[in-house]
């Protein structure tokens, strides 16, 4: 792994309405730097698995049916933040999706002397990403992503990263819902884009370009927001 030595450990944001190449750049990012990626999903999940305090309290509000709490969210994430693995820096995808679950943020890293090196805003054009969603393809197994057009495996039904023949789509992965889904990203993105711009740490990237171009374009950044 080709892993970029830092002067401290790196928090960054990726903002990007679906289908931007977030999770593809998210992991670009960990291999470069040696960051982990943070996704809300994902944490929930691990902590009710784990059996923690913040893990129990999520698990009775999702059986409840209710939706959990920016606090336990931010206490979910404190308990991660905390782990050796994430000494080197963390992606959040997915977190915050509002001022307030920022202005939450901003207080749980300056817990520990933290703060946001970037919130990376992935660009796109909403016409060329209704195309380019609609045409996505993840393998079941690791999760690398293909297209019909632009990114196919080199063995057809084969997946590049680790050989798995199991392939699978988003069944909302169609023009309407993709149209739909980037029109709210943009009305509920924008706050934020507003609000981390004016904290002078939002970068923006142009993500309509080859994948390996914004990787590295992400690089520069990242690199300049940790130095």
């Amino acid at each position: 792994m080709d892993t970029t030595v830092l002067t401290r450990p790196a928090v960054l944001i990726l903002l990007g309405p679906p289908g931007a190449g977030k999770g593809t750049q998210a992991r670009k990012l960990e291999s470069h730097f040696g960051f982990v990626q943070l996704s809300t999903g994902d944490l929930l999940r691990a902590a009710v698995a784990a059996g923690t305090e913040a893990g129990k309290a999520a698990k009775a509000v999702m059986e409840a049916g209710g939706l959990v709490s920016d606090e336990i969210v931010i206490n979910i994430l404190r308990d991660r933040l905390a782990e050796p693995d994430c000494a080197k820096g963390v992606i959040l995808d997915g977190f915050p999706r509002t001022t307030v679950q920022a202005e939450a943020l901003d207080a749980l890293l300056a817990e520990t002397g933290q703060r946001i090196n970037a919130a990376i805003s992935l660009e796109v054009d909403d016409a060329a990403m209704v195309a380019r969603v609609a045409g996505r393809y993840t393998c079941a197994k690791c999760g690398e992503g293909y297209h019909d057009d632009f990114k196919q495996p080199s063995v057809a039904g084969t997946c590049d990263n680790c050989g798995s023949t199991e392939m699978s789509r988003r069944a909302d992965d169609n023009a309407e819902t993709v149209g739909s889904r980037l029109a709210a990203y943009h009305a509920q993105t924008a706050p934020l884009i507003d609000y981390y711009d004016g904290k002078s740490v939002l970068k923006r990237i142009d993500a309509m370009g080859e994948i390996d171009a914004i990787a590295s374009a992400m690089q520069q950044v990242v690199q300049a927001a940790t130095d």
